[in-house]
């Protein structure tokens, strides 16, 4: 059986936590290390549902992509905000918490791999590659590009987009001519609306991320920019809990993967309709 100490050690060998962003909060959050690990829960936020559902599955270690407690807090009071009653619980069940976020989304395999492995995507590259001298033909960086393995139309890219990515209320939404025909799409899981000048540079016929922002969208597609296929954030990073469960896996017999939608948005509607 495994420590919480090794689990970390090993996560920490996958996702260094130098790779993160100067802002980001990763690593170990809560746990002592010399705790066993038998069950682990992957998931993409740390909300109420997802602690109880790893409460309910007997689970000793969330292994999460976003941050829990990202900007600095000065009282954990549980009685005054979720985040730290959501802390209190995890301590009270014995339960550990580990983030990797930015430091997975750069990896290789990483957050954007797991986006285009659904989408089907081959010839992988980075959409923004990291520089520094350790990162030299690792392949890591920010977003991939790759192509199809036969050219779709936008319409069919989209509707390929909306069957192969896991369900959300919000769905999936594209601009630009449903007939143009895309043969390469560069991807970003999570809000990627920075990196529309690289999806262009790159040379991709669409580019499909999430949390795309009116005014940088409607700006990019003037300078007649990629087509842009806009998907929920929750959607876009679920696919990375399959790869980080694989490797843990390795490791740990038993290790879960959460399916609950976390994606805020629970209602749809068109406007204008009756």
């Amino acid at each position: 059986m495994r420590t919480l100490s090794e689990i970390t050690a090993a996560l920490d060998d996958l996702y260094p936590r130098r790779w993160a962003e100067d802002w980001d909060r990763v690593g170990l959050v809560c746990g002592r290390g010399g705790n066993s690990v038998r069950r682990i829960l992957c998931v993409v936020d740390v909300v109420p549902a997802t602690v109880i559902e790893a409460i309910e599955n007997d689970c000793d270690l969330i292994v999460a992509h976003h941050p829990l407690l990202l900007r600095g807090v000065s009282s954990l009071d549980p009685a005054a905000d979720y985040k730290g009653d959501l802390v209190h619980t995890l301590i009270e069940s014995g339960m550990g918490l580990y983030v990797a976020h930015t430091n997975a989304d750069v990896a290789n395999p990483g957050v954007s791999d797991a986006l285009a492995d659904r989408l089907g995507l081959v010839d992988l590259r980075p959409l923004r590659a990291l520089t520094a001298a350790e990162h030299e033909g690792s392949g890591r960086g920010i977003g991939r590009i790759g192509r199809l393995p036969a050219p779709l139309t936008l319409d069919a890219l989209v509707a390929h987009a909306a069957k192969t990515l896991p369900p959300t209320v919000s769905g999936v939404r594209a601009a630009g001519e449903g007939g143009q025909l895309i043969s390469t799409v560069a991807v970003c899981g999570g809000a990627g609306d920075s990196y529309l000048a690289d999806a262009a540079a790159a040379g991709a016929n669409a580019y499909l991320t999430a949390d795309l922002r009116h005014h940088p969208a409607s700006e990019h597609l003037a300078r007649s920019g990629p087509a842009l296929i806009d998907a929920a954030h929750w959607a876009t990073e679920r696919p990375w809990l399959d790869i980080v469960a694989e490797q843990l896996s390795r490791l740990v017999d038993d290790v879960l993967v959460s399916d609950l939608d976390t994606d805020p948005w629970t209602i749809h509607q068109k406007t204008g309709v009756n």
